[in-house]
C-alpha cells in the first residue's frame, strides 16, 4: 500500500531560515512540500537546491501544515494573507514564540497553531566530522535539541508538529515540550535579552583588555578557555567540580560592579511582552 505523505507548504522558503528548512524538507519521504517565496534573491537561493516556488492559491488550501518561516515583523501581514486560505483542521507552524505571544496571529479557531524553536548545537557537543563541528547554527550536521509548543488545537497535533520540527531542525537528539509562554521566557528573555547581553559584555571586556595593551591573541585564547571551563563547572559537566575560593570572591566583586539590582525582572511577563513588542514592530 502506498505511503500517504503529509502535505506541507513552506512560506518564505528562500529566506535565511527558510532556505535551511527547504534543504531538509525537499527529499524527505514523509512530506510533499510546496514552496512560497516572493523575493528574487530567495527564489535564486531555492533554484540552487533545484526547488521552485508555487502559487499560494495552489498549495495553501490543500496543505496539512503551513510553516511560516518569515521574520517576526512580517508574521502579522503574512498570516493575514494566508491563514484565511488554510483548510479546516490544518496546522499553522511558527519558528519563534514572538509573533504568537504578541497577538499577531490571525484568528482561526478551526485550525491549530504550533511553534518549534531550535536550541542550537550545544557547546558541549562532541561531533565526529568537521562539517558537524562547524555547524554552529544547527540544522545541517550538528546535533541539537528543540523546544515545541502546541498553541491551540487538538492534542494529536502536538505529535504531528513535533515530527515535522525534528525534520526541519535535524539532526535532533532531544525534543522538549513547553508552553508558548515558557518558550517566550526562553526566547527572547533568556537567550537574547539576558544571554545575548551578557555575551556582548564579555566581548566588550575582551576589547578593554586589548586596549590596555594585552596582545589580542592572548586575550582571546585565555578568555575562550576560561569560558569553556567555567561553563563546564556551572552546567554540571564536571561532577564534583567547583570554583576555587578565590574565584568565588572575584565573581562576587564582578557581580556587584557590573549588575544592577533587580535584573531578574526581565523574566517577568510584562517585561517579556514589552521585549516582544519591540522586536516584532
Amino acid at each position: 500500500m502506498a505511503h500517504t505523505k503529509i502535505n506541507v507548504t513552506l512560506v518564505g522558503a528562500g529566506g535565511k531560515m527558510g532556505y535551511r528548512l527547504t534543504n531538509n524538507l525537499k527529499n524527505d519521504p514523509n512530506y510533499e512540500t510546496s514552496y512560497l517565496e516572493v523575493s528574487e534573491v530567495g527564489i535564486q537561493r531555492m533554484a540552487e537546491l533545484d526547488v521552485h516556488p508555487t502559487k499560494a492559491e495552489e498549495c495553501v488550501p490543500k496543505a496539512d501544515i503551513v510553516i511560516y518561516a518569515v521574520p517576526d515583523i512580517a508574521i502579522g501581514k503574512v498570516t493575514e494573507q494566508y491563514v484565511p486560505m488554510m483548510k479546516v483542521g490544518a496546522i499553522g507552524m511558527f519558528l519563534d514564540p514572538a509573533a504568537p505571544l504578541a497577538g499577531h496571529l490571525a484568528h482561526r479557531p478551526d485550525i491549530s497553531y504550533f511553534a518549534a524553536h531550535p536550541c542550537h548545537p550545544s557547546v558541549f557537543n562532541w561531533e565526529p566530522t568537521e562539517k558537524a563541528h562547524f555547524d554552529y547554527f544547527g540544522g545541517i550536521a550538528a546535533k541539537q535539541s528543540i523546544v515545541c509548543a502546541l498553541i491551540q488545537g487538538p492534542a494529536s497535533h502536538y505529535e504531528t508538529g513535533e515530527d515535522l520540527a525534528k525534520v526541519i531542525y535535524g539532526p535532533v537528539t532531544k525534543s522538549i515540550r513547553v508552553t508558548i509562554e515558557q518558550m517566550g521566557i526562553l526566547e527572547p528573555a533568556l537567550s537574547e535579552t539576558f544571554c545575548g547581553a551578557m555575551i556582548s559584555l564579555i566581548k566588550e571586556g575582551a576589547d578593554v583588555a586589548v586596549q590596555k595593551g594585552v596582545p589580542k591573541e592572548a586575550v582571546y585564547e585565555f578568555l575562550k578557555g576560561h569560558i569553556n571551563i567555567e561553563l563546564a563547572l556551572l552546567f554540571d559537566q564536571l561532577p564534583g567540580g567547583k570554583f576555587s575560593d578565590a574565584a568565588i570572591k572575584a565573581i562576587e566583586i564582578g557581580k556587584q560592579k557590573i549588575f544592577k539590582e533587580g535584573w531578574q525582572e526581565i523574566f517577568e511577563p510584562e517585561s517579556i511582552k514589552s521585549q516582544i513588542q519591540a522586536i516584532t514592530k
